[in-house]
């Protein structure tokens, strides 16, 4: 039986209750063996990792994806969990979301689609592939060690295809249907606090925004606004006696476009910090409220922002921001709406540290399992290193060409395989005959490649 490190432990001991005794045994080796393999993160490649790639009862691992009873939404509840009390014991919990895409082709993955690829397409490029498309919520909370917001995933959905939906008998669900019921699920594990999400314009549904608005607590939902948005003042009140249906929407505001063109708009200079993952950025800003309503849909009470460079070659096009709630201010509103981009940079994380894509299960509960699992992954071993306290801010790899002042995933990656390597399980004594003397700062270099082997 292989054993863990202590502080490995404490951090998995809350998922126990979610299974049996013995299929707990078989996960605490499968995500062991899922940090320390490179290269593709198969059950066989994590078996290797773990020393027992000679185990006559592989098929047990195999199991625990696509046979074994657990429930995945359980798990999220409670690794969500962690990452609250871990990362944001108070304050508003701010969720990102958005959607990914794992490429996967074969006439056995049943669920998948073609979409466009968001890593290989650019504004004037369009590239189309053949995969599965997960609705991904993140925990967009500071990390005191990394000087920064991180994105921490913790719960993800697979959006199946619309063919997918007509061949099983299924009512198809675009991307804000799905995204609706996550939030509601983390509105449900934590009524009591403030959540904030926020997404990208492929999110903008006055659906979406209105069922976050009238929730019993609601959910503060914030993202783009397209320029040529239809805004109207809010409704007159109603007159004494007076007949008819209440009004939605009052006189027609111009469309931000024209607002962003006028001379007489009074822009306010402020300083963003973190400007999407950066450094400060100064803009300039305009805000108001307005009530956003589209023909057969919610008329929903918003304020917006409107953003532009203040420099001569502007940098960025002006863009516009929505928010539900309409007492938030305008520079808090840019400041959670820029911790967005950080799901771009764990998204690619999982895919060149963690093997995200390379999975090769193909049974319908193997698949709904192992590409949450394979996000999540990133979340624990960022609350393994976050566990080793002082010890992750002394160990940054560092290089000539490169001053890296804080440290990144991958230096959080390496000090967790470090810790289960010098762990009594994989450091056995050699016999003597097998003893070879190697000078120690080679052995300290080798250490290093394997640990930030990708």
């Amino acid at each position: 039986m292989r054993t863990l490190p202590t502080e490995m432990i404490r951090v998995l001991i809350p998922f126990a209750p979610l299974f049996s005794k013995r299929v707990f045994e078989h996960v605490r080796v499968l995500v062991a063996g899922a940090i320390l393999a490179p290269g593709k993160r198969t059950v066989s490649s994590a078996l290797r990792a773990m020393g027992l790639d000679r185990e006559r009862s592989f098929h047990r691992y195999h199991r625990v994806l696509s046979h074994a009873k657990w429930s995945s939404r359980a798990a999220s509840r409670v690794l969500l969990g962690l990452l609250v009390e871990a990362f944001v014991p108070e304050g508003p919990l701010v969720v990102g979301v958005d959607e990914t895409l794992e490429r996967r082709k074969g006439k056995k993955i049943a669920p998948k689609g073609i979409y466009r690829d968001p890593v290989r397409s650019s504004h004037s490029h369009f590239v189309k592939a053949s995969g599965l498309r997960w609705v991904c919520l993140t925990l967009l909370a500071e990390v005191p060690w990394a000087g920064r917001v991180w994105a921490l995933p913790f719960l993800s959905a697979l959006a199946y295809s619309e063919r997918y939906a007509e061949e099983n008998g299924k009512r198809h669900k675009p991307i804000t249907r799905w995204a609706w019921q996550l939030l509601v699920l983390v509105r449900r594990w934590h009524p009591e606090r403030e959540i904030v999400a926020v997404a990208d314009r492929t999110y903008a549904s006055l659906q979406l925004l209105e069922r976050c608005r009238a929730l019993g607590k609601p959910i503060t939902f914030i993202t783009r606004l397209r320029l040529d948005a239809a805004l109207y003042e809010p409704a007159p009140p109603r007159e004494p006696r007076q007949k008819g249906r209440p009004r939605l929407k009052g006189e027609r505001l111009p469309k931000l476009l024209a607002v962003s063109e006028d001379p007489n708009t009074a822009w306010m200079p402020i300083t963003v910090s973190n400007w999407y993952g950066g450094g400060e950025r100064a803009v300039e800003i305009v805000s108001e409220t307005a009530v956003w309503y589209s023909t057969g849909l919610p008329a929903v009470p918003v304020r917006w922002v409107l953003i532009r460079d203040p420099g001569q070659g502007a940098e960025f096009d002006t863009e516009a921001l929505v928010c539900t709630d309409l007492s938030v201010d305008p520079e808090r509103i840019i400041s959670w709406f820029v911790r967005r981009w950080q799901m771009e940079s764990t998204f690619r994380e999982c895919r060149e540290r963690l093997g995200f894509e390379t999975q090769r299960h193909w049974s319908e509960m193997a698949i709904a399992r192992t590409a949450p699992a394979m996000l999540a992954l990133f979340s624990v071993v960022t609350l393994l290193a976050h566990r080793r306290g002082r010890t992750i801010s002394n160990s940054v790899r560092r290089s000539a060409w490169y001053d890296k002042r804080h440290p990144t995933f991958s230096d959080a990656l390496a000090l967790v395989r470090r810790q289960l390597w010098e762990h009594e399980t994989f450091c056995g004594l050699p016999r003597e005959a097998d003893t070879v003397k190697v000078p120690r700062e080679l052995v300290k270099r080798l250490t290093d490649a394997l640990c930030y082997a990708a």
